[in-house]
């Protein structure tokens, strides 16, 4: 039989509203009436019904932590460092998965059934506006990895993806490639566009670069390996800025089936960094995303806005770096003949 709260109270001789008190954030109780019910409970093996607590307090804990995208590996590490963040403090995490949803009316439904005090969107494809239906509805709400703005209208915790599209075709054209290509992920989606963006701004300097684009069907494994197996069936270009790390570990498999190499046929960069992309059989260079900042600055602001839900909202935008690996001809391989052009 669980430990009630009564027999904590006659245990620490106090009445049951000081024990009520003295498991309640922010109630009025002494230190010393504290400590004489934190030991008796203790000593009975108590813990306080968190769902009976709610009832008091008006505050569940509860946060929404929604995604719709549970196919690309990056979002385990991305769910492990929230949930852990959020229990670290004190709150806990409801993951909801979104991938078949196309009315934010609907998942703020659901989620206000659930009486959650927060949302956090973690998504790069969903649009703005899908955060700012909970704001609308009067849910605290951080969109983390959402689309930059000079002006958010919810709070925005992320990475600049045009500027990540600039920085790949830099990348791409310092190591002398002549034909290069995007190739990103849904074209829908807001990263996607970004990133294509960007990408293009950048190569707009280099109008002798040829260059080209070509979409998946979903940011996965699958989705980047069956678009890169149709480009493959004509003449592809010499590198490839895939706009996410795993659909350039789906197109590193296509070129391999293909019996192509990498990065002496077709050169890959990708972008996140996930831990897969370390892997020795895999070796993938590629953008750098700091995901762990991003997590921690999203639920700093959650915690805040539980606090203030009418703070004025920001974006907080982190650098990316690029990490160098194996699937681009390195910058060694450039020399300078006599007559000073840059050959392989």
């Amino acid at each position: 039989m669980a430990v009630t709260l009564k027999e904590v109270a006659e245990r620490a001789g106090v009445s049951r509203s000081a024990v009520s008190r003295a498991f309640t954030d922010g109630a009025s109780v002494s230190d010393k009436m504290r400590r004489k019910v934190e030991k008796a409970a203790r000593e009975l093996g108590y813990s306080p019904n968190a769902l009976a607590s709610s009832l008091t307090t008006g505050r569940t804990k509860l946060i929404g932590l929604v995604s719709n995208n549970f196919h690309n590996p990056i979002f385990l590490e991305v769910f492990d460092l929230f949930t852990r963040g959020l229990q670290d403090c004190g709150l806990r995490p409801l993951l909801v998965n979104l991938s078949d949803e196309v009315d934010p009316e609907n998942s703020v439904r659901m989620l206000r059934q659930y009486s959650v005090d927060g949302v956090v969107v973690a998504s790069s494809t969903l649009p703005p506006g899908f955060a700012k239906a909970f704001r609308d509805a009067g849910v605290p709400v951080v969109h983390s990895f959402g689309r930059y703005s000079s002006a958010p209208q919810v709070h925005v915790v992320g990475i600049d993806n045009f500027e990540c599209g600039r920085m790949a075709a830099r990348t791409l054209v310092d190591r002398g490639y002549d034909h290069i290509a995007f190739l990103g992920g849904p074209e829908s989606a807001t990263s996607t566009q970004d990133r294509h963006a960007g990408f293009l701004s950048e190569l707009s300097a280099h109008p002798s670069i040829k260059t080209s684009h070509s979409f998946a069907h979903d940011y996965s494994f699958d989705a980047g390996r069956a678009e890169m197996m149709r480009l493959l069936k004509s003449t592809p270009a010499q590198a490839f800025f895939c706009g996410d790390d795993v659909l350039s570990i789906g197109a590193l498999s296509a070129i391999a089936d293909s019996g192509l190499s990498v990065p002496d046929d077709i050169g890959i960069i990708g972008l996140n960094d996930m831990e897969m992309a370390r892997w020795e059989n895999i070796n993938l260079t590629t953008i750098h995303q700091p995901i762990r900042q991003i997590v921690s600055s999203s639920i700093e602001l959650m915690v805040a806005m539980l606090d203030e839900p009418d703070r004025y909202p920001e974006a907080r935008i982190f650098p990316c770096s690029v990490v160098e690996r194996g699937t681009l001809k390195s910058l060694k391989c450039l020399k300078i003949d006599v007559g000073g052009d840059v050959k392989l």
